[in-house]
């Protein structure tokens, strides 16, 4: 019972969207603001209610409601498009819309402050609930994610979304791409970006409308979705005794607002030529710990929102032609991307390294940065936890093939090269992949792509983290506004990207845009700090350690993340200054 609870909340975390086919409901749509012929234009968008009506769940041991009302933002005419950057840490976060003057493209500046980080709009939606005597029992505001569970409004509409499954949720994401897809709509459910909300079991109506801050920056009209939602309670007995009596095929989508209604599948688009769109299933919980089929150890600290809003699967899916869907993409969260195909046989010929884009691989500063006993409860030993991430700045894909020969424990691995058309020019040994058997881990590693080091003070190593060896997978949006982002990353789960322990060979990518976060938080992994002394310390990510991989720069390798120790033994602490403008452990 606690297992399931912890995959009702506990949703999973590289964030993820659907491409599902929404019924044609254009009654709601608002035109934009009257504006002079030849000023620059943006969408028409409107906020509509998919049903009138949800039934949402509160659960006897963990009470608490998530407001998936199932209102969506539409764009028609063109669509929604917002970038979202920062030059550097130490300048704030900056978001540009872009409009059109006379057929062309335009960017608009939005007002400084408009957004704080990478996860959304915030303070979009204002949700006012009120009782069956009219009497207003909640109010609160949700932050908007455009990216968020996209699907078509029209079948005439683009079949896939050009923009991100996703808004990031790093701490030290650089630039993000927003969009709603014209003819497309978007959730304005926030998701695991909010918190449920206490609502007795009941009928309830809810007025959804933007905030008057957004309607005057987008021209959205001043019109509330109203539903009628009924709250009811259940409990996990209730659950497990009707799965007991379900029959197996009926139990993974039955509970609207339980573990299949609130988990983060992901969908993602075609990698490159010759892969056609696939669903992937999302990274690992917000914890160490996860089942070997989530990506343990990998992925940003917060969710984002769920990929298939309860009002449209239950009321929408079962209306719509086989035209109107979008199966390429669409995803429940019970299928996964297949893994991407290495080489038929290991390359041949004289090796060579020619001129052409290579990946940039560069070092996230450490966070998520916390003092544990590597949850193995030994007495007197603390040990210094952290994420780390490691991204490609491009322009160019990092390509890794491994090989083995029949009965040889290891791989030998290979980096591809290929020119501006796509096609492999050249290759070059790089180390190896060995399998790890770990439960959590199941999968094969690629050897020497990282290392961690705690630093004194004066930058000289304390103490190494064992971990150098990795699964790559795209679990973050690191910067989509670099040359050659792909805005669909293929490998994002490791359950699919790394093999199996009778693989013959095996393909990783680290796509350009994003990276692989690992959190190193067990032991021999995490820092072993018992015996070292209080004070300033630096946590060191350094990609690439050994110069196997070709990069086109090497100098931008290593971040350094300031700590401070303190306590005593068995309880020490940590305080984490800010990065600059990030502010975040």
């Amino acid at each position: 019972m606690t297992r399931r609870r912890t995959a009702r909340l506990r949703r999973t975390l590289l964030a993820g969207t659907t491409a599902i086919a929404v019924t044609a409901v254009t009654a709601g749509i608002v035109a934009a603001a009257q504006e002079p012929a030849k000023a620059a234009k943006g969408p028409e968008l409107g906020l509509v209610a998919a049903t009138g009506s949800v039934t949402l769940t509160t659960w006897k041991e963990d009470p608490g409601v998530y407001l998936d009302l199932g209102t969506y933002l539409i764009a028609e005419g063109r669509p929604l498009e917002l970038k979202v950057t920062r030059k550097s840490y130490k300048d704030p976060v900056t978001v540009t819309q872009t409009v059109y003057e006379g057929g062309k493209a335009k960017a608009k500046k939005l007002p400084t402050g408009t957004v704080k980080d990478f996860s959304g709009l915030p303070g979009f939606s204002e949700i006012t609930f009120t009782d069956k005597a009219g009497k207003k029992v909640l109010t609160r505001s949700e932050s908007f994610c455009p990216n968020n569970a996209s699907g078509r409004v029209r079948p005439d509409a683009p079949s896939t979304s050009k923009y991100p499954e996703s808004c990031s949720t790093n701490p030290f994401t650089l630039g993000s791409v927003w969009g709603v897809e014209k003819g497309w709509a978007a959730n304005t459910y926030a998701g695991s970006y909010t918190e449920p909300v206490q609502l007795a079991a009941g009928t309830y109506t809810a007025k959804v409308r933007v905030a008057k801050k957004y309607r005057d920056l987008f021209g959205i009209a001043d019109k509330a979705a109203t539903v009628k939602v009924t709250v009811v309670e259940r409990s996990d007995e209730d659950e497990e005794s009707t799965s007991a009596a379900a029959p197996r095929s009926a139990k993974a989508g039955e509970h609207a607002g339980h573990a299949a209604g609130h988990q983060a599948p992901t969908a993602h688009a075609g990698h490159g030529p010759g892969h056609a769109p696939a669903p992937a299933e999302a990274s690992a919980p917000v914890t160490s710990g996860a089942g070997p089929s989530y990506n343990v150890g990998h992925g940003p600290l917060k969710a984002a929102p769920p990929a298939l809003p309860w009002a449209l699967k239950k009321k929408q899916m079962s209306a719509q032609s086989s035209q109107a869907r979008d199966s390429g993409g669409q995803t429940d969260g019970s299928r996964q991307a297949p893994a991407l195909e290495p080489l038929s046989k290991r390359p041949a010929g004289k090796p060579s390294v020619p001129d052409v884009p290579k990946p940039d691989l560069r070092s996230l500063p450490a966070y998520g940065i916390t003092i544990g006993d590597g949850d193995k409860d030994i007495p007197g030993k603390d040990y210094l936890a952290f994420s780390a991430n490691v991204w490609n700045a491009g322009p160019a894909q990092l390509v890794v093939d491994g090989f083995r020969s029949p009965g040889k424990a290891k791989m030998d691995a290979f980096q591809y090269f290929y020119d501006a058309k796509g096609k492999q020019v050249g290759y070059t040994p790089t180390g190896t992949m060995e399998w790890d058997p770990r439960p959590g881990h199941v999968h094969w590693h690629f050897t020497d792509f990282a290392s961690y080091r705690l630093l004194k003070a004066d930058k000289k190593e304390a103490v190494r983290s064992g971990k150098e060896a990795f699964c790559l997978a795209n679990t973050d949006a690191i910067d989509y506004t670099v040359k050659n982002a792909n805005w669909h990353p293929y490998n994002t789960d490791l359950s699919t990207a790394c093999g199996e322990e009778n693989s013959i060979s095996v393909r990783e990518v680290l796509d350009v845009g994003s990276g692989d976060t690992y959190t190193q938080d067990l032991p021999g992994q995490s820092f072993d700090i018992t015996g070292v002394p209080n004070g300033t310390y630096y946590i060191q990510v350094l990609a690439n350690p050994e110069k196997r991989l070709k990069e086109t720069n090497l100098d931008n390798n290593s971040a350094l993340r300031k700590i401070v120790l303190g306590g005593t033994p068995g309880k020490r602490t940590v305080t984490v200054p800010a990065h600059d403008l990030v502010n975040a452990n």
